[in-house]
């Protein structure tokens, strides 16, 4: 693991403090650092990527000084457009150094919904005239950072250094979670399928949620037909579902969705509550921390999602769900909805420690959602 605080007093003897972005499992140790030494006017962790290149342009034309945008390479996507629209050194020519977490590195086996994303990293790079290293030594972690800042001074627009695994982030991470009466996340799975039943399709964000809700599905007795998995596309879930519930309106679709990924493309809360599928039940369960890479805080239980949600057209429960008899009524209440409906369902940080691996045939499971489609049509 790459010592930290040496490369901060580095990075600060060369004028750069202010850092933003998206956290990552590959940059876990780098974005716990930033939470626990910068303050909040040094350190903004943004709803998704393109907001962190946004926050960064804004500071460096206000300052001319150097930022630092934080991203997995999932991410690029998202920071594709204001890097080629405003950053690049043909529109503003903005410099910012781009700290890029490498998952599905073509060296190493990962799951596949990183392989393509790992594979054209470098690639995607190069045909945005971003100047890249990658990290893949703790040796020369600190050197590497000092040509990413002496380049993007040079040029005048954004360099990228690509992280691999252990690099800036240990390669045993254990974490610890707060005590709380709050339900698990698997706990509000099981309490919201005990109700439902069959009557459901049930969605679950990227992350942990996948793993609760595929087990939740195999007790009930529900797993073929009856889920779609996001294992990628961070933030589009309730967008996936807005097209289900749209394209069969005769059954429930149900969205387990993070509070981190709600608010990662929240417009699209505004695009549910327009087009209003009263079929539509969206839960997000809400620990107010990313979770899965590493128990940052997010905006999750600072904001009033119920508010939010409200506004943009939602039916919803008045407030946050605290508990499993409010669940349960909350659920049990949404019935023949002319609109979508919403829960805010707080629930407390970890994951059972024998939970097991996602293992899952992504054709399958597709094959089997679309022909439980056609059985009810």
């Amino acid at each position: 693991m790459t010592d930290l605080n040496t490369l901060f007093s580095e990075l600060k003897k060369n004028g750069i403090d202010f850092f933003t972005g998206v956290p990552d499992s590959l940059l876990n140790d780098f974005c716990t650092y930033l939470s626990d030494n910068f303050p909040a006017s040094k350190h903004i962790m943004a709803a998704n990527e393109g907001n962190a290149v946004g926050i960064a342009a804004g500071y460096h034309m206000a300052t001319g000084r150097l930022p630092v945008v934080y991203m997995q390479n999932s991410g690029i996507g998202n920071a594709m457009n204001p890097l080629l629209s405003l950053t690049h050194r043909d529109v503003y020519s903005i410099p910012m150094i781009l700290v890029i977490g490498w998952r599905g590195a073509p060296d190493i086996e990962d799951h596949c919904q990183h392989r393509k994303q790992g594979e054209l990293t470098p690639v995607l790079m190069a045909d945005m005239d971003i100047p890249c290293q990658v990290l893949d030594s703790e040796d020369s972690v600190v050197e590497k950072f000092m040509w990413a800042q002496h380049t993007a001074r040079e040029i005048g627009s954004p360099v990228a250094l690509i992280v691999k695994k252990g690099i800036l982030s240990r390669k045993d991470k254990k974490q610890s979670y707060p005590e709380s009466q709050l339900l698990s996340r698997e706990e509000a799975i099981g309490t919201v399928l005990d109700t439902l039943g069959d009557r459901g399709v049930y969605l679950a964000t990227t992350g942990r949620a996948t793993r609760e809700l595929h087990e939740q599905l195999k007790l009930h007795g529900l797993a073929a037909g009856h889920e779609f998995l996001n294992v990628g596309a961070m933030g589009h879930l309730s967008s996936i579902a807005l097209g289900m519930a749209t394209g069969c309106p005769d059954r429930k679709i149900v969205v387990f969705d993070g509070d981190a990924s709600a608010v990662m493309h929240l417009g699209s809360l505004a695009t549910n509550g327009r087009y209003m599928p009263g079929n539509l039940i969206h839960i997000v369960l809400n620990n107010g921390v990313n979770e899965s890479v590493g128990g940052q805080e997010s905006p999750g239980q600072t904001a009033d999602l119920t508010q939010i949600a409200a506004a943009c057209g939602y039916e919803t429960a008045g407030g946050a769900i605290k508990d499993r008899e409010g669940l349960q009524r909350i659920i049990q209440g949404f019935h023949n909805q002319d609109r979508p409906c919403f829960i805010d369902m707080h629930v407390r940080q970890g994951i059972r420690p024998d939970m097991p691996k996602l293992s899952i045939d992504h054709l399958r499971v597709k094959s089997d959602l679309m022909d439980q489609f056609k059985y009810n049509k």
